[in-house]
């Protein structure tokens, strides 16, 4: 493995570099040494050779259409390793966020799932959580409320706050009575059970039970099998999406082409799962370094709370205001764990 590269920037190189890096993401233009001379107070002959050298560590790079430099993926890098100073957050954010982490009727995963939302509508950008694999989940409780006669409602509840509900129809012959016994045998006999483990417990375990005592085991048992897999299936992928069309707003997304790019990575759950990570620090990978796409940036970071683990990202161009978006996922890891 090659060592890294070590490179020492002077003073006002660096302070260059940050104000390029920062110019660039807030109005999209390249940018030239004559608006830099004034913020250096420096002839732009001094600044023309700064940039030049910058240009030649690989930095900055020249555009087509201006005679200005952009920051490249290296520039990038350096930027977010060496000059980047996080923001605070503002008190509005703050509060909105605080909202949701605050409300106790919330289970974990919906506090999560709707403070990715938040952060994901404050910095246009795309957030996804990707929760745990229902291998790593194990029931903790299935309840049953009678809507009326012919409906009811199942509940299942993972010892990790997952909750699923499904409304489902009442086969004829069984009565909610039946069910509800059911369900109590379940919950005595399963509690504890990997979710990928009860379909088979169901049958070899709960079937024989519920056989001795009730006529129409065969539909009961259909009936929960039908809930355990509707769950099992949506446990497998765990992903959630906030702000999914967010980052065809910004200006790097404006061909058909690309649009149509970006869209098929986000539908592409087996790549989307490959953001997972287990890094308890917030990372950021700039374009080729995320394994996602190329002319983007990934932020993400793992939470653990209480045995439930995830991953938090965040998705946008590589022009991405780093210290916006890293503060606001540091500030909901930091409560969610606390």
């Amino acid at each position: 493995m090659c060592a890294k590269e070590v490179v020492i920037l002077g003073d006002r190189q660096s302070k260059l570099l940050k104000a390029i890096v920062e110019s660039y993401i807030k109005n999209i233009k390249p940018v030239g040494s004559k608006s830099l001379c004034k913020l250096f107070n420096c002839s732009s002959a001094t600044i023309r050779n700064d940039m030049s050298y910058l240009e030649e560590l690989g930095f900055l790079e020249k555009t087509h259409t201006s005679s200005g430099r952009i920051p490249s993926e290296k520039g990038y890098n350096y930027y977010v390793e060496n000059l980047m100073k996080p923001k605070e957050i503002t008190g509005e954010d703050m509060l909105k966020l605080q909202t949701i982490l605050n409300n106790k009727e919330l289970v974990l995963t919906d506090a999560i799932t709707k403070c990715m939302e938040i952060i994901s509508d404050i910095t246009n950008y795309t957030s996804i959580v990707l929760g745990k694999n229902s291998e790593n989940n194990v029931l903790k409780q299935v309840s049953i409320i009678p809507i009326d006669n012919k409906k009811v409602v199942a509940i299942l509840i993972t010892n990790t706050g997952h909750v699923e509900n499904k409304q489902v129809n009442i086969p004829d012959g069984i009565s909610i009575k039946e069910i509800v016994k059911t369900s109590e045998i379940i919950n005595k006999s399963l509690v504890g059970t990997p979710i990928n483990d009860v379909l088979e417990k169901l049958e070899l375990e709960i079937k024989p039970q519920i056989a001795k005592t009730m006529e129409k085991y065969e539909e009961l048992c259909n009936f929960f099998y039908d809930a355990f897999s509707d769950f099992k299936e949506k446990s497998d992928d765990d992903i959630f999406f906030g702000g999914k069309t967010n980052i065809l707003k910004q200006p790097e997304y404006n061909e058909p082409n690309k649009i149509k790019e970006i869209i098929g990575k986000l539908e592409n759950i087996e790549l989307v799962k490959n953001i997972e990570t287990e890094d308890k620090d917030i990372k950021i990978y700039i374009g080729s370094q995320n394994n996602f796409d190329p002319d983007t940036t990934v932020i993400k970071t793992s939470y653990n709370v209480d045995g439930e683990v995830g991953t938090l990202a965040i998705i946008g161009p590589k022009r991405m205001e780093y210290d916006k978006v890293v503060p606001l996922l540091n500030y909901l890891k930091n409560f969610i764990e606390r």
